[in-house]
């Protein structure tokens, strides 16, 4: 395949949970969010230059016995 495709096809209409989002400030201030829209809003309801960046982070998942 060369290029990328026309198109994007959605493959399930389940949530899609598998990360968590930190959103980072200019200040070194980090808020983490357990979904993207939540994430999407903050920063476009921020003031400009107040934030720096999102990082994306794998979800702490609890895995043992019992």
């Amino acid at each position: 395949m060369t290029g990328l495709p026309e198109f994007f096809k959605q493959t399930s209409d389940e949530l899609y949970d598998r990360h968590d989002y930190m959103l980072v400030y200019n200040t070194g201030i980090e808020e983490v969010f357990d979904n993207w829209e939540s994430v999407q809003l903050k920063w476009f309801h921020s003031m400009p230059n107040v934030l720096s960046h999102v990082e994306v982070l794998d979800k702490k998942t609890s895995k043992g016995f019992g």
